[in-house]
């Protein structure tokens, strides 16, 4: 299958070398780098946080149960 090449200017690209490689310095870096800091903690909270979240939760859920039984039993009339 022969076409022609859709790029008509192909001589005339920047950065090419003869052989179709690219010189160093030529390309973008692989990836971004950051120098400065992000403004927050990289650490994250403390794990007692997250327990005390989770009886927190626990305890109100708890009582929302004990309220609605007691209810349906007609403690609460």
């Amino acid at each position: 299958m022969s076409g022609q090449n859709p790029d008509p200017e192909e001589d005339k690209l920047t950065g090419l070398e003869p052989g179709g490689g690219v010189p160093p310095g030529e390309t973008p870096p692989g990836e971004a780098s950051t120098s400065m800091t992000q403004g927050h903690e990289e650490s994250g909270p403390r794990k007692g946080t997250q327990f005390l979240w989770i009886g927190i939760i626990g305890v109100v859920v708890l009582l929302c149960l004990l309220y609605f039984i007691g209810y349906i039993v007609g403690f609460f009339d």
